[in-house]
């Protein structure tokens, strides 16, 4: 039995989901951040469960050819990214191994490995973040803005992110001279005092930036000075937002947002469509690979022109309105009202009648529809990490769709609903990973399911 602390010498034969190193030692699974697989190491034990344990690397006897320098300066210590210490393709690999290791444990489908096709790469691994959400700390004099240290709440500084799209260094700049004139305090999380939490900077490909401020109150001190540095050192600058969160929680955005300066949202267009983003709206992160996800996601639904579609958890209407095209009607049902709205924006400036968008629960109006008589020929699911509820899963069944189509974010909660679906009548078809997460643990998965 191991111990905390306790020097192992190991061998690292494959990567987990965040990308970290999995070693075994006498029967036990150690989990060791930066070692890669393949690689000789020697680390120190951190921390003992039961069945697992997590270590240090501590040094490589024999190292990996997949390893290289990380990109990002402050990538050591930083916990944005966990896999600048590898070759990108090694990622996709780690990626593709969990889709099928889900798939069949999880989901307890019968596939060989290459029913699991490769991740779909993207041509550009950095600078393709649009959305970058940044902790505040250290003092009104000399604040700190950056990422969290891996598992912890200690923010890393620093003055650029590689993975993020162009203009975060000068955000970063032009907030940190706006603190220290207008002396504002950080949020400090264990006194609740202070007054900025987070910086929130969204872009488009189109180079629009749009900058939310996370504060414990919405009057913000010399405002006016702000947009002045941003519209001066920020190219694109067009927008400013304050959202209120005065709550002790470690949820970044509040649930009301006020407009300081410049445009609503900006504007994404992906496959031929313009989507609004705004400042509380969901949006995949990267717009690039957003365009390979959603036309695989239609490739797979197979839409007839008499088809009648539903988009469960539709957000702001980016899958139903890119399937409108090809079907008669698109239903979209999402929870967020202010998404629904954006939906149903989305759908007249891109002059679409044939979607509609409901704000409810899907748990709660999919059943309905189903138990009315909605016979729908496609249904796409794209829930959020924690999976679709048992009452969607029961209400597909009953509503006996020729397809669904299932979008996730998160493989493990997709393979639990993709057995309940199997267990239903559906036989799965075939599934398609895409890296929506570069560098990072994590990939987005489609799968196909037929009658």
């Amino acid at each position: 039995m191991i111990v905390k602390n306790q020097p192992l010498s190991l061998y690292c034969s494959r990567l987990g989901a965040e990308l970290e190193g999995i070693c075994e030692n006498e029967g036990q699974t150690i989990f060791v951040p930066g070692a890669l697989p393949g690689e000789e190491i020697e680390a120190k034990v951190l921390r003992v469960e039961p069945r697992y344990a997590f270590a240090k690397l501590m040094s490589i006897r024999a190292e990996s050819l997949d390893r290289q320098a990380p990109i990002c300066p402050v990538y050591e210590a930083c916990g944005g990214c966990s896999g600048q210490h590898m070759r990108y393709e090694a990622t996709l690999s780690a990626k593709r191994r969990q889709v099928f290791d889900c798939l069949t444990r999880i989901g307890g489908l019968k596939l060989a490995e290459e029913d699991v096709p490769p991740v779909l790469g993207a041509e550009r691994p950095l600078r393709c973040r649009n959305k970058t959400s940044l902790p505040v700390g250290g003092t009104a004099n000399a604040p700190e803005i950056g990422f969290y240290r891996k598992r912890s709440h200690r923010i890393v500084p620093f003055s650029d992110c590689p993975v993020a799209m162009e203009g975060v260094a000068e955000v970063i700049a032009a907030v940190k001279d706006w603190m220290k004139t207008a002396t504002i305090a950080p949020y400090d999380e264990r006194s609740h005092q202070g007054l900025l939490r987070h910086v929130v900077i969204r872009q488009s490909r189109a180079g629009d930036v749009m900058v939310l401020l996370v504060a414990t109150r919405e009057n913000l001190p010399d405002v006016p000075r702000f947009i002045r540095l941003l519209t001066e050192q920020v190219k694109g600058f067009c927008s400013l937002h304050v959202s209120l969160n005065a709550s002790r929680t470690n949820v970044i955005l509040g649930k009301t947002c006020c407009k300081l300066y410049g445009a609503d949202s900006i504007t994404e267009r992906i496959l031929g469509l313009d989507f609004e983003i705004s400042p509380l709206s969901f949006f995949q992160v990267h717009p690039w690979q957003t365009e390979n996800l959603y036309q695989t996601a239609i490739d797979f639904a197979g839409i007839a022109p008499d088809d009648i579609v539903v988009d469960a958890y539709a957000g702001a209407g980016t899958i139903a309105l890119c399937l409108a095209a090809k079907a008669r009607k698109v239903i979209g049902i999402e929870i967020v009202p202010q998404a629904v709205e954006s939906a149903r924006r989305n759908a007249l400036r891109n002059g679409i009648s044939n979607a509609e968008f409901h704000a409810a629960a899907v748990e709660d109006l999919l059943p309905k529809l189903a138990a009315d008589g909605l016979r729908p020929d496609v249904v796409v699911l794209d829930p959020p990490r924690k999976g679709a509820e048992s009452a969607v899963i029961g209400a597909v069944i009953e509503a006996k769709p020729r397809r669904v189509v299932y979008v996730s974010c998160h493989v493990p909660t997709q393979a639990r609903d993709i057995a309940l679906l199997a267990a239903g009548g559906y036989r799965f078809e075939k599934c398609q990973p895409v890296d929506m997460f570069c560098y990072a643990g994590g990939v987005e998965n489609i799968v196909g399911m037929g009658k």
